[in-house]
This record gives C-alpha cells, sequence and structure tokens, in this order.
C-alpha cells in the first residue's frame, strides 16, 4: 500500500481560509458602526438621506452575504478534499496548482 502524505490542496485551502476569514470580518465589522450611525438619523436627515442609508443598508448587506458565501465554499471545499493522499497524487498536485 502506497504511504499516505498531507494534500497540498487540503493545506493550501485551510491556510487560504485562516488568512480570509479575518480579513471579511474586518470589513464586516468596519461597516457596522457607520452604518448604525447613519442609520440614527443624526448624522443626515431627509428624503436624500433616507435614500442613501436604504442604499448603504443594502451595500453592507450584501457585503456580509459575500463574505458568508466566500468562507463557505472555502469550508465546503476544503470538506471534499481529502486530508491525505498518495506521494504521487501530491506530486500532481502541487504541479497543477503551482504549489510548493
Amino acid at each position: 500500500m502506497a504511504e499516505m502524505v498531507p494534500n497540498p490542496l487540503h493545506e493550501a485551502l485551510g491556510e487560504t481560509l485562516r488568512t480570509v476569514e479575518p480579513l471579511v470580518r474586518e470589513i464586516e465589522s468596519s461597516l457596522d458602526a457607520p452604518c448604525r450611525e447613519f442609520h440614527s438619523g443624526k448624522v443626515w436627515t431627509g428624503p436624500v438621506a433616507k435614500r442613501f442609508d436604504a442604499e448603504l443598508a443594502s451595500r453592507h448587506a450584501r457585503v456580509r452575504d459575500s463574505g458568508d458565501r466566500i468562507l463557505a465554499d472555502l469550508r465546503q471545499a476544503m470538506a471534499r478534499t481529502p486530508r491525505q493522499v498518495t506521494e504521487e497524487e501530491a506530486r500532481a498536485i502541487r504541479s497543477r496548482y503551482g504549489l510548493p
């Protein structure tokens, strides 16, 4: 039986998730306070402000949904990717994806 080694693709996906998740959360949280402040009605009022507030809230929700979708896709890719493969498969994966 062939010796099993860590799958470089699984490791790369895990590293990507560890890098991307804090960035996604930082982007989301950086929009929270400005959206709350604007929505309070103390920053700007009137019909144009209401339209702007609605657009800002919509974009904030899209950012949050997009970030969650990206993280979910990465987690699903990791779940589908075996943790270990044969040395031959690991070489082929490294070659195919340009991994070290």
